[in-house]
């Protein structure tokens, strides 16, 4: 009877034991289930937000590309000139977006040898004419075909599924664009107006990580703090070559400069790069 009592006891024991177990294991499944469905929640809201922010700098796009274009068949090459690199920053800021159609990118920023000669136009088209032959006569053709390629991309872009992961890769791409084309002075050739296009490829960047910051603060605020370190980095040098409202023309810097510039790029590349942390489960 002793022996009966004591396995009873023990049997009792365990399945309580068990049973905790398995409650405990529930328990955890459930925390990590909501901590997943809130990380989601937070990430399609981000997705929304630069949803709405790339939207807006495409809208601006329209608008800079109508007034250049309208210089452009009106002959006035100086205005023209003024307005070319202020409305281009609109498409590098928006370019994670705007590069997902890929058969109007290259109608819109396509550079000489990109793509053939009878194909290429756009905006580096319209700049050739401007800063080598100083003129707008026979390009006003162009100027018609930018601006319906420009009004199709805004007609297309809110077709777009804006994902976290579409969010990561455009920030990294575009630090990319930077230090590929931007840095090397190889983007705007003609008209050496690279770092317009170089700080709006920064901004645009930057608008993800700080729609990201939070959600990355909870995953590692060591990596947080170096990427805007490394952000105040790259500002603070562009402000050096800053003119007036706008920037000073590539040619203008040294050598040192310019390697200055790209080394800072590659700084804030690497800690940029982890961003995609923020997609993982915890």
């Amino acid at each position: 009877m002793k022996l009966l009592k004591i396995s009873g006891t023990l049997l009792l024991s365990s399945s309580l034991l068990f049973g905790c177990s398995n409650t405990e294991k529930t328990t955890t499944t459930e925390k990590v289930k909501e901590t997943k469905n809130q990380q989601s929640v937070a990430l399609e809201g981000v997705s929304k937000e630069y949803r709405e922010y790339a939207i807006g700098e495409i809208e601006e796009f329209v608008k800079a590309t109508e007034a250049f274009t309208t210089a452009v068949k009106n002959g006035d090459v100086e205005k023209a000139k003024q307005l070319y690199a202020p409305a281009r920053m609109h498409y590098e800021r928006a370019e994670p977006i705007a590069e997902v159609f890929g058969d109007l990118d290259p109608k819109i920023d396509a550079r000489e040898g990109d793509v053939t000669e009878a194909e290429w136009g756009g905006y580096h088209k319209l700049e050739k004419g401007l800063w080598i032959d100083n003129t707008t006569k026979g390009y006003e053709q162009f100027a018609d075909q930018l601006m319906k390629d420009v009004n199709l991309l805004r007609a297309k872009v809110d077709t777009v599924e804006v994902t976290p992961d579409l969010l990561i890769t455009g920030a990294v791409d575009l630090l990319n664009e930077v230090s590929t084309s931007k840095v090397t002075g190889e983007e705007d050739r003609y008209s050496h107006t690279d770092l317009y296009d170089f700080a709006a490829n920064v901004e645009g960047a930057e608008k993800i990580y700080k729609l990201l910051q939070p959600a990355l603060k909870e995953k590692n605020e060591e990596v947080s703090k170096e990427i805007q370190a490394r952000f105040d980095d790259v500002y603070a040098l562009l402000s050096q070559h800053k003119n007036g409202e706008g920037y000073k023309l590539y040619t203008e810097l040294t050598e040192a400069q310019v390697k200055e510039l790209s080394q800072a790029i590659d700084a804030l590349a690497e800690p940029l790069s982890q961003i995609g942390m923020v997609t993982e489960a915890s």
